[in-house]
């Protein structure tokens, strides 16, 4: 059979293929990761912001029905800040979850932290509230969602011994909640998808030094927005992602020096971003097909991965239609 024939033949059985489908959705710096599983379970990955009329949460319900959901099964908060949580009331409002997953009490003080934490817990008592730690698993049908990171504890996982961890620095401690994210690994088939939320870098090398625990994945959402507090080279180096998406804003997230190790990480095919962003100028952003949205304001684009149990992914930007395959590896 001629190369073109068995290329065609290869996207076709690719197309015919139940896959692991996976939204990430332009929340403007915030976060707000849909996966979608073969057997139409669901699983959110926080809610984005509050207020601006209900933007966030508009923008997760309209892709969730795109992808044929009545209600999210599982939603997964990392952590209690405004931009992981803050869109809870408003998301409650229009579509209904299943079980509430977190690391348990809020850590941070304050009339800020109280009220989060408040509107949280009210939301949660709408159904069922499960408090995870690392290698806790959330109960999907035939996918494997490992919880790694929870409440500043890393998995007690062993792994390969990590020669990058040599030349590692630590930066100050983080006593704040970035630091207690709740980070899991999904498994479907061969395909592994890593989330960490928003855990920074000390936290980080403790998953991948000096031992990494993770081992390599397919599909990388950058930590914290691609801020340069989190995504350490040790870490993103070591887990040699194929495709890495930067879920960060225009104003928020996408440093030139989280980017640069991005970028430079071995093995990497592609970089997508949810956004242009302004601090990396021309230089230190992705082309324009790569990119969800454009302005500083967002028009709630998303991109989509979907996966297939060999490992090979599609990945299709809302934005421009552009679309591009990962054959498996």
């Amino acid at each position: 059979m001629k190369p073109l024939a068995l290329a065609l033949l290869s996207v076709a059985a690719f197309a015919a293929e139940k896959t692991l489908d996976i939204y990430f959705i332009d929340v403007e710096g915030g976060q707000a990761t849909l996966m979608v599983t073969p057997d139409k379970q669901s699983l959110l990955v926080d809610t984005g912001w509050p207020g601006f009329q209900d933007r966030d949460a508009d923008r997760i319900v309209k892709t969730a029905k795109k992808a044929g959901l009545k209600k999210i099964d599982y939603l997964i908060i990392t952590h209690y800040h405004r931009d992981h949580v803050g869109g809870i009331t408003q998301l409650l409002s229009k579509m209904s979850v299943g079980t509430f997953v977190d690391h348990g009490p809020n850590r941070e003080t304050g009339a800020a932290a109280e009220q989060l934490m408040a509107s949280y817990e009210k939301a949660a008592a709408s159904g069922s509230r499960l408090t995870v730690k690392p290698g806790d698993r959330i109960p999907l049908k035939n996918v494997d969602v490992e919880i790694l990171t929870a409440d500043g504890n890393v998995t007690s996982k062993s792994g390969q011994a990590n020669p990058l961890c040599a030349n590692a620095s630590k930066k100050a401690d983080d006593p704040s909640e970035n630091a207690r994210s709740v980070g899991f690994l999904a498994t479907f088939g061969k395909f592994k998808f890593v989330d960490l939320g928003d855990l920074t870098w000390n936290k980080e090398l403790e998953l991948v030094c000096p031992a990494n625990k993770l081992g390599q994945v397919d599909l990388y959402v950058s930590t914290h927005h691609g801020m340069d507090i989190s995504g350490p080279a040790e870490l993103v180096h070591a887990i040699k992602p194929r495709v890495v998406v930067m879920n960060n804003g225009s104003r928020k997230g996408g440093s030139p020096a989280a980017w640069k190790v991005v970028k430079a990480s071995p093995g990497l095919e592609d970089l997508w971003q949810l956004h242009f962003a302004n601090a990396g100028g021309q230089e230190h952003n992705v082309q324009n097909a790569f990119l969800a949205d454009l302005n500083d304001t967002g028009e709630g684009n998303y991109v989509k991965v979907s996966a297939a149990k060999s490992g090979a992914m599609t990945v299709y930007n809302s934005r421009n239609k552009f679309t591009k395959t990962y054959a498996a590896k």
